[in-house]
């Protein structure tokens, strides 16, 4: 049986994980706050500056090197921000499963100490349903190591095919600058 000191201490550490996570949700907050101001004083000052290259224009000919000049940065810096973008989405998403992983972890060998412990003070003759209940908390931790297993490479598969994208656009930007 737990006891009220086991059934606290489960509330408070509970509790601080709780905190944890809404901490680390508050950085990843700030983190994409810190890149949007970034960027957005970043195409001002840019906006600034082609505005007033546009003004200095003389003729169709530099009006078209100037547009081809600002085009291929523009896609690089689309690529950078959405690249950062994504890295702390995903860095976020990491700390998140991290600690549940961790947290599921932890409920399950308390879980299976209880079950032990019921085990050891069952009455005689419940062997099968204490071995059942057993196969049933293996089958559940399996079933579980495959979901994560199954989660963390559809998260690989999409990290590479994002970072292909990315690249992929920053290079399809490169020609069609140049055919201007």
């Amino acid at each position: 049986m737990l006891t009220v000191e086991q059934i606290l201490a489960s509330q408070k550490a509970n509790v601080e994980t709780l905190m944890g996570l809404t901490s680390k949700a508050f950085e990843g907050v700030e983190k994409i706050i810190e890149l949007n101001m970034s960027a957005s004083k970043a195409a001002l000052a840019e906006s600034s500056d082609h505005a007033k290259a546009l003004l200095s224009v003389k003729d169709a000919q530099e009006l078209m090197a100037l547009q081809q000049a600002l085009f291929q940065p523009l896609a690089e810096k689309t690529a950078a921000y959405s690249r950062h973008l994504y890295d702390i989405a995903s860095g976020s998403t990491a700390e998140f499963s991290k600690t549940v992983e961790g947290q599921a972890a932890d409920a399950q060998k308390k879980f299976m100490s209880l079950v032990d412990n019921a085990a050891k003070n069952a009455p005689a003759g419940s062997d099968a349903a204490v071995a059942v209940m057993k196969n049933a908390v293996a089958a559940a931790s399996n079933a579980l190591e495959s979901v994560q297993k199954a989660v963390k490479q559809a998260t690989d598969v999409a990290q590479s095919n994002f970072n292909a994208v990315a690249a992929n656009a920053v290079d399809a930007a490169k020609p069609a600058s140049k055919k201007r």
